[in-house]
């Protein structure tokens, strides 16, 4: 029972630190755990640092670099791409 307490209370920090980025999106491409790299051609995220997630994910906002993940990224602020990068990579 603690067990199951604790893992109830570690997901919803996590998903409360997700905040608004839906990440359901992101494993079609990038795998549930994080370790595929997308379309054979991305760094697999889960082998990569919170601040290598935060900087690659900024760097698809609109105007930046253009690649699929510009318009996955386009509907959330720079705030919710920074929080979801704290829970990703190590």
């Amino acid at each position: 029972m603690k067990l199951i307490v604790s893992s109830i209370v570690a997901l919803t920090a996590t998903s409360a630190l997700m905040g608004a980025v839906n990440t359901a999106a992101c494993t079609g491409c990038h795998g549930a755990d994080w370790a595929k790299p997308a379309l054979g051609k991305s760094k697999v995220v889960s082998a990569m640092t919170h601040a290598e997630v935060e900087a690659a994910l900024l760097s698809f906002k609109p105007g930046k670099t253009g690649t699929i993940m510009k318009g996955q990224v386009a509907k959330y602020s720079e705030q919710d791409l920074k929080d979801l990068a704290k829970t990703l990579g190590k």
